[in-house]
């Protein structure tokens, strides 16, 4: 679920929605999501000062703990 909810949040924010990728890594702990966008699409994920990564990152926290999990958001070059 948060690897879609991922997807559907940053394939609106791209220019280029079919170079969006996402893996998602299931672990003991806590669940990473893996994010990659094509180069010139990287900025506007990240947003001036890191804002909209940010942003995206507070919902997938809200959304995992509501499932009672624990995610993290890495966003790849």
């Amino acid at each position: 679920m948060l690897k879609e909810l991922v997807e559907y949040i940053v394939k609106k924010l791209v220019d280029r929605p079919e170079s969006v990728s996402i893996s998602e890594i299931c672990g003991e702990q806590a669940t990473i999501i893996e994010l990659r966008v094509a180069p010139e699409d990287l900025g506007k994920v990240i947003g001036k000062e890191g804002k909209t990564a940010r942003a995206i990152r507070t919902i997938v926290h809200a959304a995992a703990s509501k499932e009672r999990k624990r995610a993290v958001l890495e966003i790849l070059e």
